[in-house]
């Protein structure tokens, strides 16, 4: 194994033509070279130098050397830099993989943030529900996920993870204009048991049907999608009405359609979730906290 050390001597050596020449240059004495070159030659298991009156002439074993270590010196030299960058939050990648409506509030927040302080961090964005998005991390596909769960339901299989809660997301009503239970600044889940019901993705769904249940009704599902702006204009149009969660109604909120508090109070938790080995990695620590500052201060939260 060739230690780094020796290399940069035997080029000073090289660059100077003596031992004695090189060691003023590096500010060490001629015996300290002389040590360091026999130190390499032994790694080497062969003479990387002749005398040629005096100055030194490589040998063959020398020149080859020579022909390689200023290329193996730069490139330690950039990696050191690069690692130094690295720490110093100057550079690095992260991939976050968010759904929908977090990629739309939340993660633009934090990328706007990393772009005014850390502009050499770059975020690679990528989008899937959960639990898809808590199995992309294990796998390597993305550093961090946002995912959400309700009350009754967990995430998925995040034992290999950890948790960084973000905050609560309120669950709201929606209901077309001109509702009478639009008329009260919150509505009973139990009082729209007998409407009509449009369902989101599957997890907020299997919400809906647990909320109703925990009131003594089976929600009358006749429209399930998980585009979110659809679910809302079918409100408008009076085919029903929906849950929501508040942070969607952040980002996009029909004119038609107005939006509720539900008693009892409902809501879903949202949370980052990382490998704990890469938790300790700069760049990724930092973006982890950054979520929770741009959690913390969401008017949703």
């Amino acid at each position: 194994m060739l230690d780094s050390r020796h290399l940069a001597t035997f080029h000073e050596v090289v660059s100077a033509g003596t031992f004695s020449a090189a060691a003023r240059a590096l500010g060490c004495t001629q015996p300290a070279i002389t040590q360091q070159m026999r130190a390499l030659e032994r790694s080497v298991g062969m003479p990387l130098f002749v005398r040629a009156g005096r100055r030194l002439r490589l040998t063959e074993a020398g020149e080859a050397l020579a022909r390689h270590t200023g290329l193996i010196l730069g490139q330690l030299s950039a990696a050191e830099q690069q690692l130094g960058a690295l720490a110093r939050l100057h550079l690095g990648r992260v991939r976050i993989c968010a759904f929908p409506s977090a990629n739309a509030t939340l993660v633009p927040a934090v990328i706007a943030r990393l772009l005014a302080e850390h502009p050499g961090i770059r975020i690679e964005l990528q989008e899937d529900e959960p639990p898809g998005s808590l199995r992309r991390v294990p796998r390597g596909d993305c550093d961090i996920a946002l995912a959400f769960s309700y009350p009754g339901f967990q995430v998925g299989d995040a034992a290999e993870l950890v948790e960084y809660p973000l905050m609560e997301d309120p669950v709201t009503a929606l209901l077309p204009v001109g509702h009478p239970a639009a008329r009260h600044s919150a509505v009973r889940l139990a009082d729209l048991a007998s409407e009509r019901w449009i369902a989101g993705c599957p997890r907020c769904q299997a919400n809906l049907l647990y909320a109703c249940a925990e009131q003594g009704f089976a929600p009358d599902v006749v429209f399930a999608t998980d585009d979110n702006l659809a679910v809302q204009n079918l409100v408008s149009v009076g085919a029903g009405v929906a849950l929501m969660p508040a942070l969607v109604l952040g980002f996009l909120r029909h004119d038609k359609v107005t939006a509720r508090p539900v008693e009892p109070l409902t809501h879903r938790k949202i949370a980052a979730y990382a490998l704990r080995e890469h938790t300790h990695l700069p760049s990724i620590a930092l973006v982890l906290d950054v979520l929770r500052d741009v959690a913390r201060a969401h008017p949703g939260t």
